[in-house]
């Protein structure tokens, strides 16, 4: 009950430094946490291109061709 009658009373200086030292460490790793992670930068990237919107039919071509491949073989054996 004391700590809400008495709010008016400002910090002490230990409690001030400590908030902004809180503060300092706070703001560095908000700015750590935006830093990039330089894999488009990075040399094993440079030549490369992204995936298109069109790779889900690449996909589909494969599946098609293993499924065909597999009933190939069972349609081979049953003979």
């Amino acid at each position: 009950m004391a700590l809400f009658i008495k709010q008016e009373v400002d910090r002490t200086e230990l409690q001030k430094r400590i908030a902004e030292d809180l503060q300092v460490k706070a703001r560095k790793s908000a700015e750590l946490a935006k830093a990039p992670d330089l894999v488009d930068d990075s040399q094993y990237i440079k030549g490369t291109k992204r995936t298109t919107s069109l790779a889900w039919i690449w996909i589909l071509i494969i599946f098609a061709i293993v499924v065909l491949a597999i009933w190939l073989m069972i349609t081979g054996l049953a003979r």
